[in-house]
């Protein structure tokens, strides 16, 4: 028992590995993950509008695009673009950083785009029918009235995707970080394994649930404010129409 909590519990290595999980390390994993959300979000709803267009030539390409990186696994993903892109001898994506990011938002433009699509598609058909009825042009409805809404029924739905971006920086190191590039299991499983000892990756474990848990609550919170938001208003009572005379005979 006691040789368990000392793999697992050993203050000293804890000690020792946190102040480069919380520096640097936290530091690395949220630009990983910040970034590629932003650029997977102009990805997904770029998909989004290529799978709701009634022409065949731009929903096809977005279905492919689609399939393919939300059915491969995602280590794979970032091995194979990574090792393609250093392959190709691209002068901007020469370092891991961008080639990571690059992996990361291509993956999770995918499942955005999804979310976008559905969340378009929820917006009553009522919406673009008025909006046409006021002259507004197709694109018009869609920039001005229909993606808004869609975007804000998402938004729970976006903040899960992006816990997930999170956990999926951890699958970077495969690409080779340097000392000061590393992210939070980078830096844990370098010490673990220096150490023989688990208790560094129990504290990067820590660390992600520093980012994911706050996250899930807001998650919910969301939630139940859409919910609240979106049902009716009660309706007034009706005023009694019984006469006080007669109550009081």
């Amino acid at each position: 028992m006691n040789d368990l909590l000392d793999n697992f519990f050993d203050w000293r290595l804890i000690g020792r590995v946190l102040p480069d999980l919380l520096t640097y390390g936290l530091r690395n994993t949220l630009l990983l993950s910040v970034l590629s959300a932003l650029l997977g979000s102009v990805i997904g709803m770029v998909l989004a509008v290529m799978a709701l267009s009634s022409r065949p030539w731009l929903r096809f390409p977005a279905r492919v695009y689609t399939d393919v990186f939300r059915g491969m696994p995602a280590a794979l993903t970032i091995l194979v673009i990574g090792e393609g892109v250093f392959a190709a001898r691209v002068s901007w994506l020469a370092s891991p950083y961008p080639a990571a990011i690059l992996a990361l938002s291509l993956m999770s433009g995918a499942y955005i785009g999804e979310i976008f699509r559905s969340g378009i598609q929820s917006v009553d058909k009522g919406q673009g029918e008025a909006c046409r009825a006021l002259g507004l042009t197709h694109g018009q409805a869609l920039r001005l009235v229909v993606v808004p809404q869609g975007v804000r029924r998402v938004l729970p739905a976006m903040v899960n995707q992006f816990i997930g971006i999170i956990k999926d920086s951890s699958l970077v190191y495969f690409l080779g970080l340097i000392t000061t590039q590393r992210e939070l299991f980078r830096i844990g499983e370098d010490e673990s394994v220096t150490s023989g000892n688990l208790s560094p990756l129990l504290a990067t474990g820590l660390c992600y649930l520093l980012l994911t848990v706050p996250l899930t609550h807001l998650v919910n919170h969301i939630d139940r404010r859409l919910r609240e938001g979106s049902r009716p208003a009660a309706a007034p009572e009706e005023p009694s129409l019984v006469d006080p005379k007669e109550v009081l005979v």
